[in-house]
């Protein structure tokens, strides 16, 4: 059977045609693979690079290849933060005519870590409360979807840094299944894989002595479902509110969008005697602030990010001379929006030199940099502008903390 790849883009297989296909995974030259941290698998991983692009490839069986394939590319039409599907190869043959193990083909999400490598220095109980929270989301977005994941655990997940947060990643599909809705038996089961996944991980950790003393991995187990119980009941659950009191539904919404949901179908219903109202959010879509933020200026980022990237947007805007809600006259808020990303924030971010930057994208460096304004000013007492404070963020912060990022994809290719 001759080499076939199945690409979602006809740019990838001219691509991946200069990777050796003709040997095992495991023996692939170091001249072929970026060194970026992995996670456990139970099937052979690897990065590569396939011309501008780093990869993450994968051996496993045709059928759950495939399968995983396109389970990935579902999700990314659902718009759930998983890894983005690119090829599966198939036909693989050695140097002497033996069958090679197919692989599925990912690309690297940038800026991302495994939970191992964020342990590989004692992580504080507060970090840990946070990625808990990014799984949390995960989780529920994938049952909202109609997703049941088979596997939810820390090593099936990757995670990126979102102002101060962290956003968690589907990184494995292999055992999911993508259903019109999920039963409560459905997401109770995927719930509690996931409690007993987390908890065995984490002793794990503690076994090597790698997890702080003060955490508990079996309460740590049960932290996530009750973060996941808390969203969930927030996202679906039906409330009753006296008629006429139509701005509690607007309340609701508004908490909802706090959350970084928007609710996309609803459903209102009178009583019988017409004293109360019924307020049910059918269909709720994640990323509020992100389509928010990407309308107005085109940055498109975590959903952190972008609510802080609004604040300091909204700040500013209010000190211009040309801004007048309500006002038709007024410059529009896009207008503004690209005059502050122009003015504001690209200067900002290239006043910091790409090589102490680490992994950090743009968007969670300009936070950094509002955190930095923020503790400058407190200690001042005045606000010091944001001039000074990337001054001081790069004379020092970042040396300090440049070595404590995941290394950049983009790093340049050993010598072959």
């Amino acid at each position: 059977m001759a080499l076939q790849i199945s690409a979602t883009n006809p740019e990838h297989p001219a691509l991946l045609l200069e990777l050796p296909w003709q040997l095992p995974l495991e023996e692939w030259p170091e001249h072929h693979l970026v060194p970026l941290p992995r996670g456990i698998s139970r099937h052979v991983v690897r990065y590569a690079r396939a011309g501008d692009e780093v990869v993450a490839v994968k051996e496993l069986a045709e059928r759950p290849a495939v399968r995983e394939y396109e389970l990935l590319r579902s999700l990314d039409r659902l718009g759930i933060p998983a890894v983005d599907p690119l090829a599966v190869v198939t036909g693989r043959i050695d140097a002497k005519g033996a069958p090679l193990e197919p692989v599925l083909i990912t690309r690297h999400l940038g800026g991302s870590m495994p939970y191992r490598s964020m342990f590989e220095t004692t992580m504080r109980p507060a970090t840990m409360h946070r990625l808990m929270d990014a799984l949390a989301v995960l989780l529920v977005r994938l049952h909202l979807a109609g997703f049941a994941w088979g596997d939810c655990s820390l090593s099936n997940t990757l995670f990126r840094r979102d102002a101060g947060a962290y956003a968690a990643y589907l990184v494995d599909a292999e055992t999911g299944d993508l259903h019109p809705q999920l039963s409560n038996g459905q997401r109770g089961y995927d719930l509690d894989l996931a409690r007993v996944n987390i908890s065995g991980e984490l002793l794990d950790l503690e076994a090597a002595g790698a997890l702080h003393p003060s955490v508990d991995p079996i309460e740590f187990g049960m932290e996530i479902c009750a973060r996941y119980r808390g969203l969930w009941e927030e996202l679906t659950r039906t409330s009753v509110y006296p008629a006429g009191k139509y701005h509690y539904i607007d309340r609701r919404i508004r908490r909802l969008n706090d959350l970084g949901f928007d609710v996309a179908e609803m459903q209102i219903a009178h009583s019988p005697n017409g004293d109360t109202v019924t307020f049910v959010p059918k269909v709720v879509d994640a990323g509020h602030h992100q389509r928010q933020l990407l309308r107005l200026t085109g940055l498109d980022t975590e959903e952190n990010q972008a609510r802080r990237l609004l604040n300091d947007l909204e700040s500013w805007m209010a000190t211009q001379d040309d801004y007048a809600p309500g006002d038709p006259l007024a410059a529009r808020p896009e207008v503004l929006a690209h005059r502050w990303v122009r003015d504001v924030f690209r200067p900002t971010v290239r006043a910091v030199p790409p090589d102490l930057r680490g992994s950090m994208d743009p968007a969670e460096l300009y936070h950094e940099l509002l955190e930095h304004r923020w503790f400058l000013s407190e200690h001042a007492q005045r606000d010091i502008g944001l001039d000074t404070a990337v001054e001081d963020y790069v004379a020092n912060i970042l040396p300090k903390v440049r070595d404590a990022l995941p290394p950049r994809a983009d790093a340049p290719a050993p010598p072959a």
